[in-house]
């Protein structure tokens, strides 16, 4: 999955956030804090080809079931959709 924006990962005082750097500056409103499936999932983002592999890896990773990984999944990725980020 391609990202749109710059923006690396970073734990401040306990909170995982992502930080935009590079021309990303100018187009965010500050910094996105992600909970602890975000934080896995950001890091998977670069090399997954769809959704599925997301799926995988998350329940490989976690004790829930598919239909909870992939409604999860799809929220983080709509909500990074509306952001421009993804």
């Amino acid at each position: 999955m391609q990202l749109k924006k710059e923006l690396i990962k970073r734990t401040i005082s306990g909170d995982t956030v992502l930080v935009p750097i590079g021309s990303a500056v100018y187009d965010a409103n500050g910094l996105f804090v992600l909970n602890e499936l975000g934080g896995f999932l950001w890091d998977l983002l670069p090399q997954a080809e769809d959704i599925q592999q997301l799926v995988d890896a998350v329940l490989a990773e976690y004790e829930v079931d598919e239909a909870t990984a992939r409604r999860d999944i799809s929220a983080f990725l709509e909500a990074l959709e509306k952001l421009g980020i993804l």
